[in-house]
């Protein structure tokens, strides 16, 4: 069989529209492809790979699991879910933990939730969900309607009701808007796909008192801003604010498919045996390879490790912009960055992830006008410095076609 790019078309749904390039080997931050091209990886799987490529620790949690016990129903309950659960409530404000297997997952059973405790306190009334204009909150029907991303939400029929968007970062359209018909507000303290906008902490901070005022639930979606991709464990640690929900997924497997939600026990009571459910949520296998990655990323050292080389990543961007002034700002905290483009470049970010792929380097997008970096927490040093050579040398074909 001739696996290529080709082959993709031949048998996949075209929702996807992949590179030539077939990695197919990874160690640490760097991939290989067919041809034995060799890629640094600033991208990560979008902010998935927090140790990297085949880790050593997940790569054993994951062979001792597969060679103990795979798959249980959630009739029964098992030592890897336990571990982990018991890890997330001890690490951070929550006291249960409902395991899925992705993002959209984790925050389908948290719109859910919010739904089900309000109508069972106060009336099936307070129904309102508020989210922001270009969040991103997975691709389920529900998710991808609170995602405040019309482009991903049309087109499929009649949408969820009594969900409505307001600007990022808008303190005064929130206190507008917001009432004791709201029963939550989703929101991501860092956005992701939206393009790398961090929440200010006077609007995190509002957001929360807001929510308190009009006994609303607040949900911090960290599936990709959590796992320490901030430098701290959970972004709404650097805030100073907590959260009545939280949801990850991404950085918290590794690489292995997981996601949680994680809440207080007096809103899990309202998921009562029954109301809700994953055939594959909380698998020993997913919840082996996390509790390893917890266990390695909730320390000092690699926490404290993803701030320094955040520092490395803005120098040795801001170098890059002094060359070619192509950046008009740099955004983002810890190991979840976005380089704007300035308005002569609008539009393009595109063309500039081609051309860095071409010179064997992985980034992303955040929108057409964002290039975006999400590496591994651990990416060394020197792979930072190489990444960002090769980024200069694509930068310098893409202006030099302009001209």
């Amino acid at each position: 069989m001739n696996v290529n790019r080709d082959l993709f078309d031949d048998v996949m749904v075209p929702n996807y529209n992949p590179s030539s390039a077939i990695p197919v080997k990874g160690r640490g931050s760097r991939l290989w492809d067919q041809a034995g091209n060799e890629y640094i990886d600033f991208a990560g799987g979008i902010a998935v790979n927090a140790l990297g490529h085949c880790h050593p620790a997940l790569v054993d949690a994951l062979t001792q699991q597969g060679q103990t016990l795979w798959h249980v129903s959630n009739v029964l309950t098992n030592e890897p879910a336990l571990r982990l659960a018991k890890k997330l409530v001890d690490a951070t404000f929550a006291e249960k933990v409902f395991f899925s297997n992705s993002g959209a997952e984790a925050n389908e059973a948290a719109l859910k939730l919010a739904r089900r405790y309000a109508a069972n306190q106060f009336g099936t009334g307070k129904d309102q969900i508020i989210a922001f204009k270009q969040g991103f909150h997975g691709r389920t029907f529900f998710t991808v309607t609170v995602g405040g991303q019309a482009s991903y939400s049309d087109g499929f029929g009649p949408k969820p009701e009594r969900i409505e968007h307001l600007d990022f970062n808008d303190i005064a359209g929130l206190e507008a808007l917001i009432s004791d018909n709201t029963c939550a507000v989703m929101m991501e303290p860092l956005q992701g796909e939206g393009g790398v906008i961090p929440a200010t902490p006077e609007f995190a901070q509002a957001v929360r008192a807001l929510c308190d005022k009009h006994q609303a639930l607040l949900i911090f979606d960290e599936v990709q801003s959590g796992a320490g991709r901030t430098g701290d464990l959970f972004a709404y640690m650097g805030l100073g604010v907590t959260p009545d929900i939280l949801t990850s997924a991404k950085s918290i497997g590794g690489g292995f498919p997981i996601g949680a939600m994680l809440t207080t026990t007096e809103i899990a009571a309202h998921f009562k045996v029954g109301t809700h459910g994953s055939t594959y949520g909380g698998n020993p296998l997913g919840c082996a390879v996390a509790e390893a990655l917890l266990d390695i990323v909730n320390s000092p050292e690699i926490l404290q490790g993803v701030k320094q080389k955040e520092q490395l990543f803005r120098v040795g961007l801001e170098k890059i912009n002094q060359t070619y002034q192509c950046f008009s700002e740099i955004r983002g905290k810890g190991l979840l960055l976005g380089a704007v483009l300035t308005p002569t470049y609008h539009g393009r970010a595109g063309e500039f992830y081609a051309a860095a792929l071409n010179e064997h380097l992985m980034c992303l997008v955040a929108g057409a006008n964002v290039l975006r970096f999400a590496p591994s927490l651990i990416i060394p040093d020197e792979d930072i410095e190489l990444g960002l050579a090769r980024l200069a040398k694509a930068i310098d074909k893409v202006l030099c076609q302009s001209t």
